[in-house]
This record gives structure tokens, C-alpha cells and sequence, in this order.
């Protein structure tokens, strides 16, 4: 039986969600680098190089990487032998998570974007709450990743309840509609996250988690699924929105696919779209 401190917990998520804010990660420097070299456009190659500046300033300063420093969001893997010790007064595994989130914050100087009502958008104040995605998986893992989710990238995200007829065109042609539409608004170049399958709600978790994958640019370890992958990339790319929304051939990063069973008569699809600053990061205690 594995024994974890909530406060040990707490403190992790702290460091962890001002790390991923201040520190673009080598793969996602990688990636983008990799790109830089393929732009034909000179706007966009100038916007690429402002991008990796932006990265060593914020890296180097310990300044977020945007000001949109995005919603707090995790996806936790807990196993079944973990015991959790409460201790410094926090009563649950929410709570640590929640005080991890409202410290790094605070104490990292990062924009809360977090208002406790839809319509009434008064703002919490703290970026909480966080959102959490829960896992029980055998043995004794406790497995943490945290992605900062800005509204920009989030608000250009759709979800669509296909016929199975539609097959893999229509989700193709719905994943590059639905960049073609997002244009400028989610700060290009971009990684792109689809869902396929589950049911209408698990589509929209199957993109974002698709998100997740690393290192970024990684394929789908189906062969079908990375095809489609890769030709996803290239049809984005092809757009011509480019880096900032300013013409070239690179709109996105990478397109990343997870796939799920579902209903006979259903095929949900979903994309999530995520801005060049990429902020993924997990620890595991």
C-alpha cells in the first residue's frame, strides 16, 4: 500500500501548474522548430521567431507564456492500493488539488480566468475551480497531468453526432472545417485534438486527452489512425491560415486522434483545439 500526503500533493501541483505556464517543453520546442523550417511565408517565419523568442523570455523571466494562462485542468490516474494521508488541514484529494491550484497562481502571478457563473461572470479570484478528470486504475499508480486550456483555443472547439454513414471523410472534412473556421482566433499555428467514438460527452474528453500525447507530433499507435493523422496535418496545413492568422503553410503543429468504441447507431466526433503555447505537463508521486 502506497501512502501519499495530501499536502505533498498540493505542494507538487503548485510548482507543477507554474512550470507548465513558464516553460514551453522540448518536444513542443521541437515541433515548432521543426516547422520554422518548413514556413514558406515570411510573416509567418517572423511569427515562429517571435514565438521561440517569447519562449526563452518567459522560461528565463519566469512569466507566463500568454496572458491567457488558462483553466486549470487535470487528468488524474489514482490506483485502487493508494492511501491518502491528510495532513495540514486539507480534508480531501480535491482540496489539495484546489489549494495547489490557488497557490501556483497566486504565487506565480498568473492571470485568473475562472468566474463562478456562467452568466452572472463574477471571477473567483483564485482560478479555481480546478477541473479534474478521475481515473481508479488497478495498483498502486498516482499518475497527474496538467494542461492550461485558454478560452481562445477552448471557444474554437466543436462537437458533432455523426451517422455511421458519414464515415472517416465526414470526420476528416468536419476536423478541417472546423479549423478553417477557427482562422485567427486561436493563435495558429495550433495542435488539434479529435475525439471519435464514445458517446456524445466522452468524444469531447477523447480530444482533449488527445491532447495529452507525448512527445507532441507522436502518432496514434493504430496505423488507421495515424494515416489519418497525417493526413489531417497536411490538408490544416494546406489552408493557408498560417502562424498568427497571417498566411503560410503552417496552421498546425500536429493532429493528434484517439478513438473509442460506441453505439451502433451513433458516431460522435469532437476536436479540441490547443494554441501553440502548449502546456501539458504530469508528475507521478
Amino acid at each position: 500500500m502506497k501512502v501519499i500526503s495530501l499536502a505533498k500533493v498540493r505542494d507538487t501541483i503548485k510548482d507543477l501548474v507554474q512550470k507548465a505556464n513558464f516553460e514551453l517543453q522540448d518536444d513542443v520546442v521541437d515541433v515548432i522548430k521543426e516547422m520554422e523550417k518548413k514556413e514558406e511565408s515570411p510573416a509567418g517565419k517572423e511569427v515562429i521567431k517571435q514565438i521561440l523568442e517569447n519562449a526563452k523570455i518567459a522560461k528565463c523571466d519566469k512569466l507566463g507564456l500568454c496572458q491567457d494562462t488558462g483553466l486549470a485542468v487535470f487528468f488524474v490516474e489514482l490506483g485502487e492500493d493508494v492511501e491518502l494521508k491528510k495532513d495540514d488541514g486539507l480534508g480531501s484529494l480535491r482540496d489539495a488539488f484546489f489549494e495547489g491550484t490557488r497557490a501556483g497562481y497566486e504565487e506565480g502571478y498568473l492571470r485568473k480566468s475562472v468566474v463562478e457563473d456562467p452568466i452572472r461572470r463574477k471571477n473567483t479570484g483564485d482560478n479555481t475551480p480546478a477541473y479534474i478528470h478521475w481515473e481508479v486504475v488497478p495498483g498502486d499508480a498516482f499518475n497527474v497531468t496538467f494542461i492550461a486550456k485558454g478560452g481562445g483555443a477552448e471557444n474554437m472547439s466543436a462537437i458533432r453526432m455523426f451517422a455511421p454513414a458519414a464515415g472517416m471523410e465526414g470526420v476528416e472534412d468536419f476536423v478541417v472545417e472546423t479549423a478553417d473556421k477557427a482562422g485567427s482566433n486561436p493563435c495558429p499555428p495550433i495542435i488539434v485534438g479529435v475525439g471519435v467514438g464514445g458517446n456524445f460527452e466522452y468524444s469531447a474528453l477523447l480530444a482533449k486527452k488527445a491532447l495529452l500525447r507525448k512527445p507532441l507530433g507522436s502518432h496514434n499507435s493504430d496505423s488507421f489512425y495515424a494515416d489519418m493523422e497525417r493526413r489531417l496535418l497536411e490538408r490544416i496545413n494546406n489552408l493557408g491560415i498560417g502562424p498568427q492568422g497571417m498566411g503560410g503553410r503552417i496552421t498546425a503543429l500536429a493532429v493528434q486522434v484517439e478513438a473509442f468504441p460506441c453505439h451502433i447507431a451513433s458516431m460522435p466526433a469532437a476536436v479540441n483545439i490547443q494554441c501553440h503555447s502548449h502546456r501539458v505537463l504530469s508528475f507521478s508521486l
